[in-house]
């Protein structure tokens, strides 16, 4: 391929059938060639064996004498249509220019290589086209109403020598262009134009031939964009030796102007504004040319919004071609004249504003007697506004009720006044509204508390719905001009501004209420003048000195101010030495009183004295507090904590304020012994599974006690951790009767708890388990009898932790694993040799039948 390839130069295939007068273009290109991309041609022409040179793209001087006129009028001419191609143009071509046309091509090429030059024939035929109008009339004017039919036609023959096809388009002038309606092709196919494929397919447009080679365009249901300006266009195609299809001339000829006369449809009037309760009177006219006989098919339709297409708009009323109308009540539609239709509505209202259409179709008969829709047109939109009559009244709110406290009540009264125009079909609903009252000059925005409906159907606002449901805010009607508005107990945010809204509603046709005004009234100001509460609590020792074992009593004075009908609840509280261990947080509370004289205990957990607190109501301002036995462990500051109460909507009560007394101190002064608890086991550190002893002793300080006198509660407790920091475990207890509790446990491990001796007592670990490690702790309560033979509870003691470690044992761990293994493996060893040597012996057993081997002694090789 490398060696072929070469400059190739190309002319179209001939030859090439022109018809005289026409112009002809001739192109030539040239291809894989060396050089500079723009290559330059050379053209020449024979008419038998020798070639005059025409033109060229280099050489000026290239013409010769008898192409040189032609050539400098332009009538001979090179176009170039690229680097490699050049076009010859010859005009208005004459029989004397048939013949042989060669393009050649300059060589700059390295090597000579392919071809530099190519011939193509030219045949010059005679003009036999002839394209004219029906019966050889110039172009004709037609005037036609839209929707009807028309016919046009044209005459094109040819009596060309070659054997040639007619291409033939019907087209319409837009303007200063022509489109193409209808083709019948060089092939035989037809070809609507662009926008007339829909008609084309419904049969509105038909292309027919005829006799004496006419051609008629049929157009059906003509409407205005058939109206202008039409030509029939033919061309003459001839087949090439390349066997494609060549143009080789085209005519026109105009055949006919169309005036198609629209078909309008419109409303007399224009936009509307009528009073409701009277009637809209609209007509629609046809607008129309047409003289022959038809029929009108109206349609009237309404919509609240102009923006709404015709399929979204309501049908009211329609007429059809025989005249039938169909029915309604307060609607009617009359037939006027022949193009016009009468649309009545009576007894409008406010429902009835809004957009009216008015949609006509026009039919007329065919010769077989149906009838045939021509046209169809929609009117433009008339707006109609129906002005309501709105009643006329006035709106007046004062307030019958005003608090002068919290919790009194609050009454409003919304009244009609000066109503004129309020018919039976009026009705009245209300809406209240709140709005705070701010100090700055801020706007605030109002709160719906309720609304009605036209039902008279109240719907609560989020302000005021749990309230009202729970009875204390009141909607009602008074009269038939008042609503009320009650709040049973007004509360400090209830201070504001408070207005109604009177509604008017409308009973339209349909028996529906529609808002037809809205009355405001003033606003009413709800506010009383308030003074912060006041309260003082006093406490009293009554007896200034007492030793242990004796009664503690205490009052509490209370005063208040700027409280209506107050009522007050009690609670004691205690404060303990942080030393004490049951109460970390140093407050106690010990027993309360409510408001209404029920007595509790809080957090007093001495079951053995669950009657030795005592408080009482002695006056309406004065509360007494008693605590028998007392003991060592009741040392403390005592204090009243009091809250008023005031009366508050619905019999509750609504809490106003709260107050705190002055502490009473009980501090016992002793010198009896003092208690130490320490922690110890010979072997904190034990193996999983062995059992651990934990000793909780007790020693004394100071003076000494018989071990009848004294006697102790032991807990033990248990931090899972090694720097205490995790919740400590209860594990155990010994109260001082000896009764043990234990707390539940999730391990195999068990617990035991004994006494000892009278100062020790020790804790076991059964069967010790990894969960049971941890820092291990005893809290010692101890309880002396003192000389009047009561028993005093000692603050609680807490001894230091010691750690308990649990480690495994390795060789027990794995001794049973180790032995089951060692003994499964030697079973299935066994089994499997069993196994084997049945199935040798007679599973798989074989007889080998051996053949018999004659014995012969070897030979010596001396013998051989």
């Amino acid at each position: 391929l490398a060696f072929c390839r070469g400059r190739v130069v190309r002319v179209p295939k001939g030859p090439l059938i022109r018809v005289m007068g026409t112009e002809v273009v001739i192109p030539c290109s040239v291809s894989d060639y060396d050089g500079p991309s723009e290559q330059n041609f050379d053209w020449e022409f024979s008419r038998e064996t020798d070639f005059m040179r025409i033109v060229s793209t280099w050489d000026p001087t290239f013409t010769s004498e008898e192409y040189q006129k032609r050539v400098g009028n332009g009538d001979i001419k090179l176009r170039r249509s690229s680097n490699d191609a050049v076009e010859l143009v010859i005009r208005n071509i004459q029989p004397t220019d048939q013949g042989r046309y060669k393009c050649s091509t300059p060589s700059t090429d390295a090597t000579v290589q392919g071809n530099y030059d190519a011939e193509v024939q030219v045949k010059v035929i005679s003009d036999g086209l002839s394209v004219s109008g029906s019966k050889g009339r110039s172009s004709m004017s037609l005037r036609l109403s839209e929707g009807d039919s028309f016919k046009l036609r044209c005459s094109a023959i040819t009596t060309s020598p070659e054997h040639t096809h007619l291409h033939v388009t019907w087209q319409i002038k837009s303007g200063s262009t022509w489109r193409d309606i209808l083709s019948l092709t060089h092939e035989g196919k037809f070809h609507p134009g662009p926008g007339y494929e829909e008609r084309y397919r419904n049969g509105d447009i038909r292309l027919d031939t005829g006799a004496n080679d006419t051609y008629r365009l049929s157009v059906s249901q003509a409407s205005s964009v058939d109206g202008g300006a039409y030509r029939c266009l033919v061309s003459e195609w001839v087949r090439g030796a390349d066997t494609s299809w060549q143009k080789i001339q085209e005519k026109s000829v105009e055949i006919a102007t169309v005036a198609i006369q629209q078909t309008d449809v419109v409303i007399s009037t224009s936009n509307v504004s009528v009073t409701e309760r009277d009637s809209l009177d609209l007509t629609c006219n046809i607008t129309t040319d047409r003289s022959g006989i038809f029929q009108a098919e109206v349609m009237w339709y309404f919509s609240t919004s102009p923006d709404d297409t015709l399929s979204d708009a309501q049908v009211l009323l329609s007429v059809d071609r025989d005249s039938v109308v169909s029915d309604s009540t307060l609607i009617s539609l009359s037939h006027v004249d022949r193009n016009s239709y009468r649309l009545l509505v009576r007894d409008v209202d406010v429902e009835d504003s809004g957009c009216y259409y008015c949609q006509a179709a026009v039919w007329v008969p065919l010769h077989n007697g149906s009838w045939h829709k021509v046209v169809e047109r929609t009117s433009a939109p008339v707006s109609v506004v129906v002005t309501a009559l709105e009643p006329d009244y006035e709106v007046f709110l004062n307030a019958s009720k005003t608090p002068k406290f919290s919790d009194d009540p609050t009454e409003l009264n919304c009244r009609i006044t000066n109503a004129q125009d309020t018919e039976a079909n009026i009705r009245f609903t209300v809406s209240w509204y709140y709005r705070k009252h701010l100090r700055s000059d801020d706007v605030v925005a109002e709160e719906l508390l309720a609304t009605m409906d036209a039902d008279w159907t109240l719907l609560l606002g989020d302000r005021s719905r749990e309230r009202t449901q729970n009875g204390e805010i009141i909607f009602f009607k008074k009269a038939a001009d008042t609503f009320s508005l009650r709040i049973q107990w007004t509360s400090e945010s209830d201070k504001g501004d408070y207005f109604c809204v009177i509604s008017a509603w409308t009973r339209h046709r349909n028996n529906s209420w529609v808002k037809s005004k809205d009355v405001t009234s003033a606003s009413v100001s709800i506010f009383w003048a308030t003074q912060d509460y006041t309260l003082t609590v006093e406490a009293v020792k009554l007896k200034p000195f007492f030793v242990a074992g004796h009664t503690f009593e205490m009052t509490c004075k209370v005063s208040s101010k700027n409280i209506k009908t107050p009522r007050y609840s009690v609670l004691i509280t205690a404060e303990k030495p942080l030393t004490d261990q049951s109460n970390p947080n140093g407050t106690t509370r010990i027993i309360s009183l409510n408001q209404d004289s029920v007595v509790r205990l809080e957090d007093w957990t001495d079951q053995t004295r669950v009657d030795g607190v005592v408080l009482e109501k002695v006056q309406e301002n004065e509360f007494r507090y008693r605590m028998y036995q007392t003991q060592i462990s009741d040392a403390g500051l005592y204090r009243c904590v009091v809250t008023a109460w005031s009366p508050g909507g619905g019999g509750m009560w609504r809490e106003a304020v709260n107050g705190l007394s002055n502490p009473i101190q009980i501090d016992f002064q002793t010198s009896g012994p003092v208690f130490n608890v320490s922690v110890h086991s010979d072997n904190p550190t034990i193996y999983q599974g062995e059992l651990a002893d934990l000793l909780c002793i007790v020693t004394t300080e100071g003076m000494a006690l018989e071990p009848d006198d004294m006697s102790f509660d032991v807990s033990w407790f248990a931090v899972r951790s090694f720097a205490l920091d995790r919740e400590p475990v209860l594990l155990a207890s010994l109260d001082r009767r000896g009764i043990v509790t234990q707390s539940r446990r999730n391990g195999s491990s068990d617990l035991s708890l004994e006494r000892i001796s009278p100062l020790e007592f020790r804790l076991r670990v059964h069967g010790c388990e990894d969960h049971d490690f941890g820092n291990h702790y005893c809290v010692v309560t101890p309880w002396v009898r003192s000389a009047t033979g009561v028993w005093q509870r000692e603050p609680d003691i807490r001894a230091q932790p010691i750690f308990l470690s649990v480690k495994m044992d390795v060789l027990n761990a794995f001794k049973y694993p180790l032995l089951i293994g060692i003994g499964l493996a030697t079973v299935i060893g066994l089994l499997s040799c069993l196994i084997g040597y049945c199935s040798s012996r007679w599973c798989c057993k074989k007889e080998v039948q051996e053949t018999r081997r004659e014995r012969r002694r070897l030979m010596s090789m001396e013998m051989d």
